[in-house]
């Protein structure tokens, strides 16, 4: 049974820091490249950051750059968002995805709201 799961969310104010996880099972996580989606009230679903299954290339959109930074560990089956200087326009819902050969695997999301 596949199973992905984001965790981590959270209330912050405007410059914290927050890390999300997610955790999958039921899937062969290393072979699987990750990304992490964001969408924002009223708003399209977009990414955020992608990396690939051995960890070696990792892409962010322009509005995270240098301060979203993703990373795996493939030997806990977690893919991770360290979000630093936040800002409320990056209020919105977090989903993990597992992507691999036209399949792909979608978490719940978790929730990340900036405001003071």
């Amino acid at each position: 049974q596949v199973q992905v799961v984001e965790s981590g969310g959270g209330l912050v104010q405007p410059g914290g820091s927050l890390r999300l996880s997610c955790v999958v099972s039921g899937f062969t996580f290393s072979t699987y490249v990750m990304s992490w989606y964001r969408q924002a009230p009223g708003k399209e679903r977009e990414l955020a950051a992608v990396i690939t299954s051995s960890g070696g290339i990792r892409n962010y959109a322009e509005s995270v750059k240098g301060r979203f930074t993703i990373y795996r560990d493939n030997a806990k089956n977690t893919v991770y968002l360290q979000m630093n200087s936040l800002k409320p326009e990056d209020t919105a819902v977090y989903y993990c995805k597992a992507a691999r050969n036209g399949v792909s695997y979608w978490g719940q999301g978790t929730q990340v709201t900036v405001s003071s």
